[in-house]
C-alpha cells in the first residue's frame, strides 16, 4: 500500500499550509498504525520528539508537543 506523508506549519493550532513538505512511502498491506507513525516522523526529523496522535480512520495526525507543525498520513493512490 502507498501512503502519503505531508508536513505543515501551524497557526492557532490548525494547519495553515503557508508552507508544505510532501512524500510517500510504501507499506505492507498488514502495516500497523505505530509503524506508520514511526516512518512518518522519521521522515519528518520528529524521531524522539513527544507528540500527539489521533486517528481518524482514513488519516492520522501527529502534532509534535511545543511545535508548531503538523504531520499528517493518509493511504495514497499509486
Amino acid at each position: 500500500m502507498n501512503f502519503q506523508f505531508e508536513m505543515t506549519d501551524t497557526f492557532g493550532g490548525e494547519a495553515n499550509y503557508s508552507w508544505v513538505k510532501r512524500s510517500s512511502s510504501e507499506f505492507k498491506s498488514n502495516a500497523t498504525d505505530k509503524a506508520l507513525v514511526r516512518r512518518a516522523k522519521k521522515w519528518a526529523g520528529l524521531s524522539g520528539v513527544r507528540c500527539a496522535v489521533d486517528n481518524y480512520g482514513e488519516m492520522i495526525s501527529i502534532k509534535p508537543i511545543g511545535r508548531p507543525v503538523v504531520v499528517f498520513i493518509t493511504e495514497g493512490i499509486m
